[in-house]
């Protein structure tokens, strides 16, 4: 029942519920974006969702705009804002738009599809979420190999109420403590170039 229709429910009201409750953490957030690092306010990438699809999602812009790497363009405000995971914020619109779920496997860019295995590809049969598996175990920090298989899991597991819970649970932990925000040796988290999790 919670896989055919209680998930999405969940999706809908958690996410209004969420968009309320957080109105005066996007204000000052999106005040401190303008101040700090300009416009636009909200960052825009396409990225893979159910099925391979492309989407747009929505976030709020951590790095300065223009040339450079990321650790270039990634100052403290910007680092402060990732950490916490305040910039995952407008994802909620995304969970809205029925493009994401609460919960489910991260979204990654739309040139990474080439370079999945065929088990790395299932972690595609449902909606790529905001929390998840990744995410509560750690983000950036854990190697692509765990953390497309911990997506895979999910995706081919039917999901219930208790377990999408405790990974909600998970990621607030991982955001309030701050951890996992990059990757050891990297400003962000390293591209991912083949199927054994191999990175660059």
């Amino acid at each position: 029942m919670y896989e055919r229709w209680g998930k999405r429910v969940l999706d809908i009201v958690g996410a209004m519920a969420l968009l309320v409750a957080t109105a005066p953490l996007w204000l000052m957030v999106a005040l401190a974006v303008r101040l700090r690092l300009g416009s636009p306010i909200v960052f825009v990438q396409l990225r893979a969702g159910r099925g391979g699809q492309p989407f747009a999602l929505l976030k709020f812009r951590s790095m300065r705009a223009g040339p450079g790497s990321d650790a270039e363009r990634l100052d403290g405000f910007g680092r402060l804002l990732r950490r916490s995971g305040l910039d995952e914020l407008p994802q909620l619109f995304n969970v809205l738009r029925g493009e994401m779920s609460l919960v489910g496997p991260r979204p990654l860019p739309l040139d990474y599809l080439q370079h999945y295995s065929a088990r790395q590809a299932r972690m595609l049969r449902v909606r790529p979420g905001i929390a998840g598996p990744g995410v509560a175990a750690g983000r950036n920090a854990v190697p692509w190999g765990l953390r497309l298989d911990l997506a895979v899991d999910y995706a081919t597991t039917p999901p219930t109420l208790g377990a999408d819970l405790r990974l909600i649970l998970g990621t607030l932990r991982v955001w309030v403590s701050g951890r996992g925000a990059s990757a050891p040796g990297h400003a962000t988290s390293p591209p991912f170039h083949g199927p054994d999790g191999n990175i660059g």
